[in-house]
């Protein structure tokens, strides 16, 4: 079984028993989070449709609070001598999905 969950204004594909990086989340590590309503839920070939959500929660335990992969943003104008430099890690949460439903 799986379900669509909106997490964080992102839309994330989550099965029990196995983990997902969401934006972080307010927390501590242990802590048990609600992941909201789920926008469409599949149970062996049945699936569900919400018009807009459905009345599955999807509930969590917090693992870990990590970062992403460095991102460089490098601006340049040419001929000008400017250069600019910048780098960016995203932080994360990473979710142990415990129930659907």
């Amino acid at each position: 079984m799986y379900a669509i969950v909106n997490i964080a204004g992102k839309q994330t594909k989550v099965e029990a028993n196995k983990f997902v990086y969401a934006h972080r989340l307010a927390g501590n590590v242990g802590d048990e989070v609600q992941l909201g309503k789920a926008l469409l839920t599949d149970d062996n070939g049945t699936l569900t449709i919400g018009s807009p959500l459905l009345d599955v929660t999807v509930t969590g335990t917090i693992l870990a609070h990590v970062k992403g992969d460095k991102v460089l943003v490098f601006k340049k104008k040419r001929r000008k001598g400017y250069k600019k430099l910048n780098g960016h890690r995203q932080q994360f949460t990473k979710v142990m999905i415990n129930s659907i439903g």
